[in-house]
């Protein structure tokens, strides 16, 4: 017998339940999971851990991934997705919280539904989409101004002591996406890491 469980799903309309984050549209799991069952009640999920440590995430030493799989009509497709910020970058390793790991699960579990056809088409032309919001978001967003002594600089030494391993360049580049730097601020960060060391 065939399966159509792909031509059935890709055909169901997931418009009315996608929501908007940013410039990005999302389908919640919830959504997603209600749907797939009401299709195929005997789906499941498999959240895969790692052998050794049971964890049900896995690392490269630097960031993490988590591994989901989806079953139906005994095919199953398996979706890695790396933990992520709101930004979409990756989180580090030593940052990661049980939160994110939750929600990554969460999000692998949509785009493995979506590997056999349910809201596929939220991630067509994912890369595209990503791009530009990734370079328009500096342009639309005001920066602060910073100055040394003023009110924030306090808070943004304490940042560049906790952070020094990262880095001059590094620190300069996070600070730089919420306070407009001069040269004369850069160089007072460069003798906060000299201090500190």
């Amino acid at each position: 017998m065939e399966n159509n469980s792909y031509k059935t799903l890709s055909a169901v309309s997931v418009k009315e339940k996608v929501k908007k984050k940013g410039h990005l549209n999302y389908l919640p799991w919830s959504h997603a999971w209600n749907i797939l069952k009401t299709h195929y009640p005997n789906a499941q999920r498999t959240v895969y851990e790692h052998e050794h440590t049971g964890m049900n995430y896995f690392t490269d030493g630097s960031t993490a991934y988590v591994k989901v799989g989806v079953t139906v009509n005994d095919l199953e497709h398996i979706d890695y997705l790396p933990v992520m910020d709101n930004r979409n970058n990756s989180i580090n390793i030593e940052k990661v919280t049980s939160r994110d790991i939750n929600d990554t699960i969460m999000r692998s579990t949509v785009k493995a539904i979506a590997l056999h056809g349910l809201g596929l088409s939220l991630w067509t032309g994912e890369e595209t989409v990503s791009e530009p919001t990734q370079e328009e978001a500096p342009k639309e967003k005001k920066l602060l101004k910073l100055d040394v002594d003023d009110e924030n600089w306090d808070k943004v030494l304490k940042y560049i002591v906790a952070n020094k391993a990262k880095g001059l360049d590094t620190i300069v580049e996070e600070i730089g996406t919420k306070y407009k730097l001069t040269a004369s601020v850069k160089k007072a960060f460069k003798s906060a890491i000299a201090d500190a060391k």
